[in-house]
């Protein structure tokens, strides 16, 4: 029997990533899989719903969760213009986008150490619901093949995305806390919901301006939104009035 050939390896071990049964394992596989088989650092799979992101559904590690965390802290990054636009967005060098595209995020990302962002829509039929975000730590571009792969990573990445959409979930409810945001624990912005429930109630203020003061707390004060979002529901944080 003849050797596979890189890309039918590559192909066998992202399809192996997605095989358990696990939806939130299966996320976590298949970002450490496109880490293992692609000239790549770090992997994360966001999830989307009704143009919000929801929450680092899968992460390679650290790095990359946070590096995700950070997209959705600044409402700026390849991940959410790959949402928005449903369009692969190809960095090849970050630096060179620091002025033109993404100020904030791109100097957090580039202070963390990273040089390139591979971001391409995850599609469920038509729609996208999420982002599959490969990030370098140097920059350049990524070969045809390893391209290739990763947009086949994304295909791949509905598998586990559809198992969480067909869950009986109450999306409506999230935030509010109770059993939805109890299925949703592994989402790592429920907390910013719960957090923005409790602003509504104590500035009266309306969901976007609450959400918005507590990105404007993070940026500040170079935390992430779930950071803040964590401080505020422990009620170790309190914002008042006008001041951030």
């Amino acid at each position: 029997m003849a050797p596979l050939s890189r890309a039918d390896r590559v192909e066998a071990g992202l399809r192996d990533a997605v095989s358990s049964p696990d939806r939130a394992r299966a996320a976590d596989q298949l970002c450490a899989a496109c880490v293992e088989l692609l000239d790549v650092d770090g992997a994360a799979l966001s999830l989307w719903l009704d143009g919000d992101a929801r929450g680092t559904f899968g992460a390679s590690g650290t790095l990359s969760r946070r590096l995700d965390e950070l997209q959705f802290t600044f409402g700026e990054g390849p991940c959410v213009d790959a949402v928005r636009t449903d369009r692969p967005v190809l960095v090849n060098d970050l630096d060179q986008a620091r002025q033109a595209r993404w100020p904030a995020f791109t100097g957090a990302a580039l202070e963390a150490g990273v040089g390139a962002i591979f971001a391409m829509p995850v599609r469920i039929a038509v729609m996208p619901f999420g982002s599959l975000d490969l990030f370098r730590h140097r920059a350049g571009e990524l070969s045809d093949a390893d391209l290739n792969a990763g947009f086949e990573a994304a295909e791949l990445a509905t598998l586990p995305l559809l198992d969480l959409m067909s869950s009986q979930v109450d999306w409506a409810a999230v935030g509010e806390g109770g059993d939805a945001s109890e299925q949703l624990a592994s989402l790592e912005r429920v907390e910013v919901y719960q957090a923005v429930g409790m602003l509504i109630g104590q500035l009266d203020v309306t969901p976007a301006e609450a959400m918005a003061r507590l990105r404007g707390h993070a940026f500040s004060t170079g935390a992430t939104a779930s950071e803040v979002a964590w401080r505020i529901v422990d009620r170790r944080l309190t914002l008042e009035g006008d001041v951030l």
